[in-house]
């Protein structure tokens, strides 16, 4: 599960260059410490030869709704569910998956949430373990075009989820689950090759390249949107304050 995100200072001059992007423009626009569902992600994707930097809206408007989002929104895609050994299943991302239209979702943090019992529930803040400026994950997503009655297209996505790892499966641990993120290397397989290709560059993302830390639960509300939301707890015993990385 992946439903939270934070893009509040996307290194655009290093992805221009490693993504080899020919167009971004609006991309660079968003800066937000609490990015919910509905809202704009900033979405690199191929399209005709050609890479570009573009908001989508998050969450999978399906091809045939005509512009109209679906009663659940479709943030997350299981990897389990696309996979092409798996039994076929009528989930609305199966259509771009299968005509390759996968995109990169880039965030410079994610939350997550702990489930401690008794309904409690822990927010946490997750980022790349690099000391970098703009420091930033590259989820995979699969993006969607449908276009309204009145002839706007509507361009959205999904971040495909899968098995947590180490680090993540303590935190997510009721459903120790996390989104697939992207090693560099793979950027060009990912987008670029064919489906069955593709599927195999998403892996297992290494524990030792991520650090996590609790947050408030401000975060909860979807109204609250501030740098303060990125700030570590202190008033936790120094033991179980904060992890950082894996181990």
């Amino acid at each position: 599960m992946c439903n939270r995100l934070v893009a509040n200072e996307l290194n655009w001059p290093k992805y221009r260059a490693m993504l080899r992007l020919a167009r971004w423009s609006a991309a660079e626009a968003q800066q937000s410490f609490n990015i919910t569902p509905t809202q704009q992600l900033p979405v690199i994707r191929a399209l005709h030869s050609q890479r570009e930097a573009i908001l989508m809206r998050w969450g999978l408007v399906p091809h045939w709704a005509k512009g109209v989002p679906p009663r659940h929104s479709i943030i997350n895609a299981s990897l389990e569910t696309i996979d092409p050994s798996a039994p076929k299943q009528a989930v609305p991302y199966r259509r771009p998956w299968k005509y390759g239209q996968r995109c990169i979702i880039l965030a410079n943090g994610f939350y997550e949430w702990q489930d401690n019992g008794a309904g409690k529930r822990q927010p946490f803040y997750i980022r790349p373990n690099d000391p970098g400026e703009g420091a930033s994950f590259m989820f995979a997503g699969l993006w969607e075009s449908s276009t309204t009655a009145d002839g706007v297209e509507i361009l959205s996505c999904t971040i495909i989820t899968m098995p947590a790892n180490e680090l993540m499966a303590k935190i997510h641990n009721d459903k120790q689950r996390m989104p697939a993120i992207l090693e560099a290397q793979d950027v060009d397989t990912w987008l670029s090759v064919s489906p069955e290709a593709a599927h195999k560059v998403l892996k297992p993302y290494p524990s030792e390249l991520m650090m996590a830390w609790r947050v408030s639960k401000k975060v909860n509300s979807p109204t609250n949107n501030s740098p303060e939301l990125l700030m570590p707890l202190i008033s936790q015993p120094p033991s179980t304050d904060k992890i950082v990385s894996h181990g």
